[in-house]
């Protein structure tokens, strides 16, 4: 029994290729955004940025670990130095010429080992704790990236919902009018109507043709800048699940009206918590400019050995003789004609600059959301008003085709009206996109708009 399951195991897994397989193609606005910040080749730099980071940290890191370098060298001295020394250790007199001597061999060799360790840098000490600032920084960076993704996956999704919204709206208006330009193409033939009321009919039915046919390179469009901002292949398949409907614009009627103003936190804001993180690190810089008039103290060990012979032949197997240090080096800064003094100056007014820039910022926000709330109260004014315009017109075209079809109307009004009507629905499209951008950068501005 356990050889038969074996078998059919193989026979599986030999016919999975034989089956295709089906990837994700339908996508609420939320599941876009998740698929945006994982693919999205922006936040995919910032990402490797932090691993960057991290190489850079470790860096930093290794200057405070034991430092090890051997070295072998082998010198042919094809002229030996002379040193000069005076006549009287040949026996000459007092006035006689120093004789020059050679001290040295002509073919010398040496091998060493030495190990430096680093016992107290006040610098170093300091680039460990900025090393978690920086890492800190990097990791913002990604969820300022993953934010961005967010706001413009957000708005290319609500630009697709709301060009298929107009799209089948279109249709609509193309199915009545091409009925009732059917029926009275009828009545033409019958004499009941006159053969320029359908033709008036039929280039408002062309017109709208055409308009559908706008929309639709517009839906196509939208479509690929969604899958753009998404980091998408433009040729891969995605259908959309959310729909925009009164119930969405209640649901963000409420959130807006049940927010909090008194709840926000600059911190929310990841711009502003990025700049508290350069000011932290400027603050840093400082500091380290100052411990630069610090000692700083490391130890050192070497041994080695060395030969020399006349010989080329012989310095391999002649005898090497080994050689050993140990040592202690203080290293104090006593003057240095003023540079660092004139470093921390410069890191000072970087301070400077960095908190003047958070102050900006602070008062960027405040305008930002004070804008946004603005523009989303003007946004559901707006929408509120071309609704009821979409409706008087609807009921202005059901009403002028009933008119027209008993005798008592003409074809201007039906044509009239639903020019009224295309224009209607395109205003209160327009004003329900912007209603929902508005809605974006409300979140935004308020640091709610996670990835």
């Amino acid at each position: 029994m356990p050889q038969i399951q074996r078998k059919w195991k193989w026979l599986v897994l030999l016919m999975l290729p034989l089956f295709p397989t089906y990837s994700q193609t339908r996508y609420s606005l939320q599941e876009a955004i998740q698929y945006g910040v994982t693919h999205n080749i922006n936040v995919k730099n910032t990402q490797v940025d932090a691993q960057s980071a991290e190489s850079r940290i470790g860096e930093i890191r290794s200057v405070g670990l034991p430092q090890v370098n051997a070295t072998v060298s082998l010198m042919d001295n094809l002229i030996i130095q002379r040193a000069f020394l005076p006549a009287a250790f040949f026996g000459g007199g007092p006035n006689d010429a120093p004789r020059a001597v050679q001290f040295g061999v002509k073919y010398s060799g040496n091998t060493a080992l030495q190990l430096n360790q680093m016992i107290f840098n006040a610098q170093w000490l300091l680039g460990l704790k900025a090393a978690q600032a920086y890492r800190e920084l990097s990791l913002k960076n990604i969820t300022q990236s993953k934010i961005q993704v967010a706001e413009s996956v957000s708005k290319a999704y609500y630009s697709v919902l709301i060009a298929e919204e107009r799209a089948k709206l279109l249709d609509l208006n193309i199915q009545r009018l091409d009925s009732l330009t059917r029926e009275m193409s009828a009545m033409n033939e019958k004499g009941f109507v006159e053969k320029i009321d359908v033709n008036r009919l039929e280039v408002s039915l062309n017109n709208l043709k055409t308009e559908r046919t706008k929309v639709q390179n517009l839906v196509d469009l939208s479509y690929y800048m969604l899958k753009f901002q998404m980091g998408m292949k433009l040729d891969e398949q995605i259908q959309l699940t959310d729909r925009i409907n009164e119930a969405e614009v209640e649901r963000i009627a409420a959130e807006v009206k049940g927010d909090d103003v008194n709840s926000f936190s600059y911190d929310q804001r990841i711009d502003y918590s990025i700049l508290k993180s350069n000011l932290h690190l400027s603050e840093m810089d400082v500091e380290n400019n100052k411990r630069g008039y610090y000692p700083t103290v490391s130890t050192f060990a070497g041994y080695g050995y060395n030969t020399g012979r006349n010989s080329f032949g012989e310095v391999f197997g002649s005898p090497w003789f080994n050689n050993a240090n140990i040592g202690l080096s203080v290293n104090i800064p006593i003057f240095d004609g003023f540079s660092k003094k004139y470093k921390i100056q410069q890191a000072r007014f970087t301070v400077d600059k960095v908190k003047q820039s958070l102050s900006l910022v602070e008062q960027s926000i405040d305008l930002q959301i004070r804008s946004a709330n603005i523009t989303i109260i003007n946004g559901f004014e707006t929408l509120k008003t071309q609704k009821r315009n979409l409706d008087l017109a609807q009921e202005v075209v059901r009403v002028s085709k009933i008119k027209y079809q008993s005798g008592t109307g003409s074809n201007i009004e039906v044509i009239n009206a639903e020019s009224a009507l295309k224009e209607s629905q395109t205003n209160y499209f327009a004003s329900l996109y912007d209603l929902l951008l508005a809605k974006v950068d409300l979140d935004k501005a308020k640091g709610k708009l996670a990835p």
